[in-house]
């Protein structure tokens, strides 16, 4: 496996002249990047990179700054998912302040946010950004690939999009305080519970968010089954892959000890305590890219680097705690016909899957009255480091700090969702420009293609970027005519 993974990231130098063709922006992905393909004389693929051409220097800004201010500030990485950076931070804080076991309050309100979050980006990622490709074809017109065409050509599927994560983000706002860059999480605990009449509003409305949750997973369910030389073909490759999964080993979003399978499935390691990440996984710095290439340390580069996110998640848990996504995980599990699923559109079937049980989640945890109690914080003996892990919706993300006796931050690491999936994206493109691409003339149709094989992710691409030493930066003073006077690099 290991020779094909890396075969097109350097262009065949005796390939002649090769010619340059940039997607730039990939649409339809939160956060800005572009895919450039190397072709040759006959149009065949000669290299495709995914670049991520945003730098956020979170890492070094965090430093010396207070603590307490870490799980309010960090969440500005990201406008989609802020909620997973503010509970993974506050994790990690918990040890800090000593608090190694939340109240049952606490704990249950953080768990009500970070569902709702769940919901809410699924709902966004599929039924926004995906569904017009799946519904339409992925070479249909492109004025027609956008939520407006969706909402013309399948008004309830794009209605019930819409209010889904409408929904998600109603639990958001009243446990976070905010849809967007909430302070509900800190580090101890939580700053607020919910009234009995809020948690009466939101039971309200969860039955028909179950309903149209398990809708949404027989409609990418139908469309995978109905036409699987596309579904379990396009973009396909094997790979390890990572998750945290629960005491049980069941699938749980908010804590739990890290699990890696390979490519057939078969357990590498096992009950990783979170705090340990850093032996389990190292990361690899490519100079084309500023997002880094995490692996399984014990594998090395070449052969250790996995997928995270919906569809290691579904396939590296023995179970689902909620009946109805659980009977659908056994369907999924079935249609692998004893071997794992590989094929990236499957993430939106195992996707879907997971929003079904965030909407059963949030309802058995409305009905529960810790919600509503008064015991939101605890502390014990002060720690100078913590390390914090949660399954975002896109994946596992580490958030590791270490604080000094005057209360500020002095080291702060990052390894979030899309990051871990960078080198799994960039596998799937590859595998698709060279099964579509390869001497054909390119069309706006053939080039979405690549465009759908990063969607599969739903990568977070603002969220990924953290340079390794300096940001390469050269400055030039011209003067009038456009000569070079002096040349600084930093």
């Amino acid at each position: 496996m290991a020779s094909e993974n890396f075969e097109l990231e350097t262009a065949d130098a005796g390939a002649g002249t090769l010619r340059r063709v940039a997607i730039d922006p990939v649409s339809r992905v939160e956060g800005h990047g572009k895919v450039t393909l190397l072709l040759d004389e006959n149009d065949e693929v000669q290299q495709v990179r995914l670049h991520i051409v945003e730098f956020r220097g979170f890492e070094k800004f965090i430093q010396g700054r207070p603590y307490w201010e870490v799980p309010v500030m960090v969440q500005r990485l990201c406008g989609i998912c802020p909620v997973s950076h503010h509970l993974a931070a506050a994790k990690a804080l918990d040890h800090v302040v000593g608090a190694d076991r939340l109240t049952p309050s606490a704990e249950k309100l953080r768990r009500l946010m970070h569902y709702g979050q769940i919901l809410q980006s699924h709902a966004l990622h599929f039924f926004h950004l995906s569904s017009p490709d799946l519904l339409f074809g992925f070479d249909s017109e492109a004025g027609r690939r956008n939520i407006v065409g969706v909402a013309a050509a399948h008004p309830d599927v794009a209605r019930q999009g819409v209010l889904l994560r409408k929904f998600g983000q109603e639990v958001i706002r009243l446990t976070a305080g905010k849809r967007i860059h909430g302070t509900g999480a800190i580090p101890g605990g939580v700053n607020r519970a919910l009234s009995r009449a809020e948690r009466d509003g939101l039971l309200a409305d969860i039955y028909p968010i179950i309903g149209w949750s398990r809708q949404a997973v027989q409609l990418v369910k139908r469309l995978h089954t109905s036409d699987p030389a596309l579904y379990d073909v396009f973009g396909n490759f094997p790979s390890n892959m990572l998750s945290l999964v629960g005491a049980d080993g069941a699938l749980d979003f908010y804590d739990g000890r890290l699990r890696a399978r390979d490519a057939d499935g078969r357990v590498i390691v096992d009950g990783i305590h979170v705090k340990d990440y850093h032996e389990l996984i190292r990361e690899e710095v490519k100079p084309w890219s500023y997002m880094k290439f995490p692996f399984l340390t014990a594998l090395g580069p070449r052969d250790g680097w996995y997928k995270v996110g919906p569809l290691a998640r579904v396939q590296n848990c023995a179970s689902i705690p909620t009946p109805l996504a659980e009977a659908e995980r056994r369907e999924f599990i079935e249609y692998g016909q004893g071997k794992p699923v590989h094929a990236p559109l499957a993430y939106h079937w195992a996707r879907m899957i997971e929003m079904l049980h965030a909407a059963e989640t949030i309802k058995d945890l409305l009905h529960d009255d810790d919600l509503s109690g008064s015991d939101l914080t605890t502390s014990g003996s002060r720690n100078r480091e913590g390390v914090g892990v949660i399954e975002a919706p896109r994946g596992t993300l580490i958030h590791h700090y270490r604080v000094g006796d005057d209360d500020l931050v002095t080291m702060c690491n990052l390894i979030v969702s899309t990051t871990h999936n960078n080198q799994p994206m960039n596998e799937a493109i590859r595998r698709v420009a060279r099964r579509y691409l390869n001497g054909r003339q390119l069309s706006e149709g053939l080039l979405n293609h690549i465009e759908v094989a990063i969607r599969c992710f739903d990568p977070c691409l603002s969220c990924a970027t953290h340079a390794l030493g300096k940001m390469p930066l050269q400055l030039e003073l011209q003067d009038a005519a456009g000569q070079v006077l002096q040349r600084l690099r930093a």
